[in-house]
């Protein structure tokens, strides 16, 4: 189930003048979120593997511009606070 209900419309010549890229995802719960949690905690996600891009807090207005660039190829990146 989505938090959006009906279509969410967007500008084609303005999607394709860009060159970008729509990704989906699906809502997950806080439950689905503490599942995660454990199994990372338990060592049955490969975190080593899925840890490619991170940066510290005070670092992101300079790091997440090189991020947008599709170059870089960044799925999910780590913030640290």
């Amino acid at each position: 189930m989505s938090i959006v209900s009906t279509d969410i419309p967007f500008s084609d010549p303005e999607f394709h003048k860009r060159e970008m890229t729509l990704m989906g995802s699906r809502n997950a719960t806080a439950e689905d979120f503490e599942s995660v949690v454990q199994a990372m905690h338990d060592s049955l996600v490969p975190t080593d593997a899925l840890h490619a891009h991170s940066a510290a807090l005070a670092d992101l207005p300079a790091t997440f511009p090189t991020w947008l660039e599709p170059s870089a190829g960044v799925t999910k990146a780590i913030v640290s606070c």
